[in-house]
C-alpha cells in the first residue's frame, strides 16, 4: 500500500514525458498539432493530457525546452572529472546556454504553470513542471559519491535545484539585477560552497 503513491506519481511523471516526446515528433515532422492530436500519438486519452497541459500551446512551448535540455552525455564528452564542482560547473554552464536560448519559453512555462498551481484547471494530481535538472546534478555528482554521505548527497543534490536552473537565473536577473558575468560568479560560489558543506561530517547531537 505505501508504495502506491510513489509508483503513481512516477507514471503521471512518465506520461507527462510521454507526452512531450510526442509533441516533439510531431513538431519535427513540421506540423503544428492540436492537444488531441497530441495525446492520440502519445497513446493517452484526451482528458489525460488536459491533466497536465491547459492547452497544445503550453505543451508544445515545453516541448520546444525538451528538446533544448542538454543530456548528460553532452555535458561530460571526455568522461569523468575528479572535482565535482567543476562538473556541477558544467551542468551550470550547458543550462545558461540553454536558458538565454530559449528565455522567451521558459518565462511562457513558468507563467503556465504559475497559473495551474493556483488551481485554474487543475486538479491537484499531475505534476506541473518537468524536472529538468536533476538528472544532470546527479550525473555531476555520481563518480564522487562515495565523498558523501548518504542524507548528504541527497540534501546536496536538493540543494543545487535552487541553483542550477531558470528561476535562480531569473531571480539574478530580475530581482538583483545582475549582469551575466556577476549572475555566474554568484552560482559558481554557490555551488562549491553546497559542495563543501555537503563533505563536512553531520555534527554530532
Amino acid at each position: 500500500m505505501s508504495a502506491e503513491p510513489g509508483g503513481r506519481a512516477n507514471q503521471l511523471r512518465r506520461t507527462r514525458k510521454d507526452l512531450l516526446q510526442a509533441a516533439a515528433r510531431l513538431t519535427r515532422a513540421g506540423r503544428t498539432p492540436s492537444l488531441e492530436e497530441i495525446a492520440e500519438e502519445a497513446m493517452v486519452s484526451r482528458a489525460t493530457a488536459y491533466r497536465h497541459f491547459p492547452d497544445a500551446a503550453a505543451l508544445l512551448v515545453e516541448a520546444s525546452l525538451d528538446i533544448d535540455t542538454p543530456q548528460a552525455a553532452q555535458v561530460f564528452p571526455d568522461g569523468p572529472l575528479e572535482d565535482p564542482a567543476a562538473r556541477l560547473e558544467r551542468v551550470d554552464a550547458a543550462f545558461e546556454e540553454m536558458i538565454r536560448g530559449n528565455e522567451v519559453a521558459l518565462r511562457l512555462m513558468m507563467q503556465h504553470a504559475l497559473a495551474r498551481s493556483t488551481g485554474r484547471g487543475r486538479d491537484g494530481s499531475a505534476p506541473l513542471r518537468q524536472n529538468r535538472r536533476t538528472p544532470l546534478i546527479e550525473a555531476a555528482l555520481e563518480p564522487a559519491r562515495k565523498q558523501f554521505r548518504p542524507a548528504s548527497l541527497r540534501m546536496l543534490k536538493q540543494a543545487l535545484a535552487m541553483v542550477i536552473g531558470t528561476e535562480a537565473m531569473l531571480a539574478l536577473k530580475d530581482v538583483l539585477q545582475l549582469d551575466d558575468a556577476e549572475a555566474r560568479r554568484v552560482r559558481r560560489w554557490a555551488i562549491r560552497a553546497l559542495v563543501d558543506a555537503a563533505r563536512k561530517p553531520a555534527a554530532s547531537g
